[in-house]
This record gives structure tokens, C-alpha cells and sequence, in this order.
């Protein structure tokens, strides 16, 4: 009987031990297909990783593109200033320019219409000068004829005188 009981023992120790053997099979599946898990999220967490690496690459041209534009931008901003800086500069030159010429324009209508007094003057003074000389020739002539008459009667006056002498 005591090998019975031993064998009972051993039996139930077997019946144990392949429980046990069961057990730790079944924790063993678990653990691997935990294992399983594990690695299939870890491969998953590394395809995001490379994808992420990828994104945070492109990510960082497009930033390095970006700052490029930006400082074309700023470039054409400072341009930009600077045309506008120049642009008002010519507008208030254009504008003096404009009072300039309008004040040129009202000087020159100005002078343009002392000229024609001035124009207007010189024709009735040459018109007068025409007149005055006339009337010299005129005095001239007279004065001839007065000459000539003096001097007639002053012949005759001679010769009358010269008669007068000899009676």
C-alpha cells in the first residue's frame, strides 16, 4: 500500500505538475502573444517614428523655405518702403514742379500782356514819331520857304536900299 499511496502521490504529484505545466504553458502563450503584442506595437510605434522623422523633415524644409520666403518678403517690404519713400518724394516734387509751372504760367500771361501794352505803346509812339516827323518836314519845308522868302525880301530890301542910296 505504500506504493499505492506513493503512486497516488506521484500521480497527483504528476497531476500537479502538468496542472502547473499547463498553467505556466497558458501564462507562456499569454506572455508570447503579449509578446506578440508588444512587438507589433513597438514596429507600430516605430513606422510613426519614421513617419513622424519623415513629417518633422519636411516639416523643416518647408520652415527653411519658408524663412526664405520670408526674407524675400522682407526684402520686397523694404524695396516696397523704399519705392513708396521715393514715390512720395517725386509726388512732392511733381506737385512743386506744378506750383512752379502754374506760377511760370501766370508770369509768362503776365508778361505776355505787358508786351502787347508795351506792343501797343510802341505803335502809337511810332505812329506819333510817324506824325512828329511829318510835322518836321512839314516845319522843315516851311522854314525853306520862309528862308527863301527872307532871303527875297531881303535881296529886294538890298535892292531897294541900294536905290534909295543912288537917288
Amino acid at each position: 500500500m505504500d506504493k499505492l499511496k506513493e503512486r497516488i502521490k506521484l500521480t497527483q504529484k504528476i497531476n500537479n505538475l502538468k496542472l502547473d505545466a499547463e498553467k505556466w504553458q497558458e501564462k507562456s502563450d499569454e506572455l508570447a502573444q503579449k509578446i506578440k503584442e508588444l512587438e507589433q506595437d513597438n514596429l507600430d510605434k516605430e513606422h510613426q517614428i519614421q513617419a513622424l522623422t519623415r513629417k518633422n523633415h519636411v516639416l523643416e524644409e518647408q520652415v527653411e523655405k519658408l524663412e526664405t520666403d520670408i526674407d524675400g518678403i522682407k526684402k520686397t517690404a523694404d524695396e516696397s518702403h523704399s519705392l513708396k519713400t521715393s514715390n512720395e518724394n517725386y509726388t512732392k516734387k511733381n506737385q512743386v514742379l506744378e506750383e512752379e509751372l502754374e506760377e511760370a504760367d501766370k508770369n509768362l500771361r503776365e508778361t505776355t500782356a505787358k508786351l502787347r501794352e508795351t506792343d501797343i505803346k510802341a505803335e502809337q509812339l511810332e505812329r506819333k514819331v510817324a506824325s512828329l516827323e511829318a510835322e518836321k518836314e512839314e516845319w522843315e519845308r516851311k522854314y525853306e520857304d520862309l528862308t527863301g522868302q527872307h532871303a527875297a525880301a531881303k535881296a529886294e530890301l538890298d535892292e531897294i536900299s541900294q536905290q534909295l542910296e543912288a537917288i
